[in-house]
């Protein structure tokens, strides 16, 4: 029998996984230099001054002219990246001279969630027009400049919860007061109407493939995972195969595919707290071209959600489930297929377990991580997100 040593994968057993799952192109490459890169040496700290080195690099490779970059600091948030804020004084094309507060994201070594810096900074700018984002400026989306892939983008102001209230990591427990639910909840469906019903076609998405008619986007996103899972996971698990086998078996078709956020929730977009305006929308690394179920899925999660005063669940502390779907369906103008919808709570469920027991372990083991103490917490919860998603699988719709 063949062992495979996942920490030394050979060129073959890659191949073969890229056969075995194929998937969208670019999230092919990315995973394909993953493990190209895997046996290499581990996460070591960056300094400041390396990565001022790098985007100074990088800005100059856009020619556009003298430029400062000062006041260079780390930046806590996006748990899964390394972050640096700056100011850049420059001469901003159609503004003129300014100052402008700018945020570096990068990669780790190795991460939580894999994913693309060219379609993260193709999607941004692509929906600027659609929702508040942050203005995104450079992109070095193979680690020429920097040590590793990275986007460079507008600094946003607000806060993802209210400055007195408390909560969990990535935001997950905050509780809003009623004021701040109803000024919220409108926007919040508003949004995701918009996003889901946006014409990509005008913009440049070149990093991303649109799915045929039928089941290929189901497929696709399963594909991923799965090969994600067969890359990083240290022991079989049969309830990933068993949920794996369930979700291809009942594979839902998609005639109207929309721009799909991946992880729509509370924590991820900041609003303005003197008028309650949500001002840019974050974290779009796992957005795509695809089925917008799996966002209602993905945001109206019980992780994600909270109580109200009188203990009903509110989808993202904002609004009970009902009133979220009926919003929704208004705004969109879309119907919301709950068989499917279902489908999409069990595969994001297999998303999380493989990121949780399987890639956060990896990384963690291999100390390829800044957030080796977050991811290792993180696998402690696996089997009861495992159990969730056999209850999911039990319940049916």
């Amino acid at each position: 029998m063949l062992t495979i040593d996942k920490n030394r994968p050979s060129p073959q057993w890659t191949e073969s996984l890229r056969k075995r799952f194929p998937t969208e192109r670019e999230i092919d490459r990315v995973l394909t230099r993953r493990l190209e890169r895997r046996a290499g040496p581990a996460y070591t700290p960056l300094s400041l001054e390396t990565l001022v080195n790098g985007v100074q690099a990088l800005i100059r490779s856009g020619h556009i002219g003298p430029f400062e970059i000062t006041r260079a600091r780390w930046l806590s948030g996006g748990a899964s990246k390394l972050q640096m804020s700056f100011v850049l004084d420059w001469e901003r094309p159609g503004v003129g001279r300014e100052q402008t507060r700018m945020v570096l994201r990068m990669e780790p070594s190795e991460s939580i969630v894999e994913t693309s810096r060219l379609r993260e900074f193709q999607l941004i700018r692509a929906v600027q027009s659609v929702v508040p984002v942050p203005p995104v400026f450079w992109c070095d989306a193979h680690g020429d400049f920097l040590p590793y892939p990275a986007l460079v983008y507008g600094f946003a102001e607000g806060v993802t919860k209210p400055s007195m209230s408390i909560s969990n990591v990535s935001g997950l427990g905050t509780s809003l007061p009623i004021q701040v639910r109803n000024a919220l909840a409108p926007q919040f469906v508003d949004h995701l109407a918009r996003i889901h019903n946006m014409d990509y076609h005008s913009a440049d998405l070149s990093a991303f493939d649109i799915p045929a008619p039928g089941t290929q986007c189901a497929l696709w996103g399963l594909n991923c995972w799965e090969r994600i899972w067969e890359e990083d996971c240290d022991e079989d698990s049969p309830m990933m195969a068993v949920a794996a086998a369930w979700l291809r078996r009942n594979l839902p078709a998609l005639d109207q595919p929309g721009l799909v956020h991946s992880d729509y929730r509370l924590g991820n977009f900041l609003y303005t707290e003197a008028d309650c305006r949500i001002s840019a929308w974050l974290d779009w690394e796992l957005g795509h071209i695809g089925d917008p179920h799996q966002d209602l899925a993905w945001t109206t999660s019980p992780a994600f959600g909270g109580r109200d005063e009188d203990g009903q669940f509110l989808v993202c502390g904002l609004m009970t489930e009902v009133a979220f779907f009926e919003a929704y369906e208004r705004a969109s103008g879309r119907r919301v297929d709950h068989k499917t919808l279902h489908w999409y709570k069990i595969y994001n469920a297999y998303m999380i377990c493989t990121l949780t027991m399987g890639t956060g372990y990896r990384i963690a083991r291999n100390g390829k991580t800044h957030q080796d103490v977050l991811v290792t917490w993180l696998i402690g919860i696996g089997y009861m997100l495992m159990d969730d998603m056999r209850n999911l699988i039990e319940k049916g719709v």
